[in-house]
């Protein structure tokens, strides 16, 4: 049954995804908020796929604590759920991303248009800068900036390194925009590069906020256990 269950999901997800792709060319010519709207309906879908195609339900603590207007939410990233579930809560969110994914066809395009901002992490110091410039330039704008502290996916239960960019980022902030921390267990019933589904509750919680003012390293173990803490008590609890 899980088999089945697992099969129908990933077709269901992976086929919705590349029925958005192709038909986002169509999109490209008017403004940007109508390909945010398009992505916030895509990924309301999504979440409705997973509920009803594999018994993926979820739900979202501590919402009181996320400040309207611009903020940087650093996030736990153990699955692809976060990639977009993110837009249910957020009015209008850029995801840091790896630059190589812009070369990607059709997906490249649509990155681009959302204004999401993609780091070369290769180019050492000129992608801190761009990073931090670019996070300036959508707070600015009232948006909301998503990064994911330790670049990549990691297992349920473990912690990657975090990596200086997120301090670079907080350093720069002006005081009224705070860096929003946000744990969850996404990992329990949707794992990386894993093909296997298991029925549940993803639950994602909102932390409280660090305005800046901060000395950096305090920042980064303030920053690093409010997240691994609730991200494994969201685990035993799962």
């Amino acid at each position: 049954m899980s088999f089945i269950r697992s099969l129908v999901f990933n077709g269901l997800f992976y086929g919705w995804l590349f029925i958005l792709l192709l038909t986002s060319p169509l999109l490209m010519p008017f403004d940007r908020k109508v390909m945010r709207q398009g992505l916030k309906w895509w990924s309301r879908s999504a979440i409705l796929i997973m509920k009803y195609g594999c018994g993926i339900d979820y739900k979202f603590v501590g919402l009181e604590k996320l400040p309207p207007g611009p903020v940087v939410v650093a996030c736990k990233h153990q699955s692809t759920w976060e990639t977009f579930a993110l837009y249910l809560i957020l009015e209008d969110p850029q995801y840091i991303l790896k630059q190589e994914l812009m070369d990607l066809p059709l997906w490249g395009w649509y990155a681009g248009k959302s204004q999401h901002i993609a780091v070369d992490r290769e180019a050492g110091s000129k992608a801190l800068r761009t990073l931090v410039s670019e996070t300036l330039d959508r707070v600015s704008l009232g948006r909301q900036v998503i990064i994911f502290p330790e670049g990549t996916r990691s297992d349920p239960g473990t912690r990657g390194r975090y990596h200086p960019g997120v301090a670079a980022m907080y350093k720069a902030l002006p005081e009224n925009v705070p860096m929003v921390p946000m744990a969850l267990n996404s990992g329990r019933h949707w794992g990386r590069r894993k093909f296997w589904i298991t029925p549940g509750t993803i639950t994602l919680e909102v932390l409280d906020p660090i305005y800046p003012g901060m000395d950096r390293k305090v920042f980064m173990k303030l920053l690093e256990e409010r997240i691994e803490d609730a991200s494994t008590r969201l685990l035993s609890a799962d």
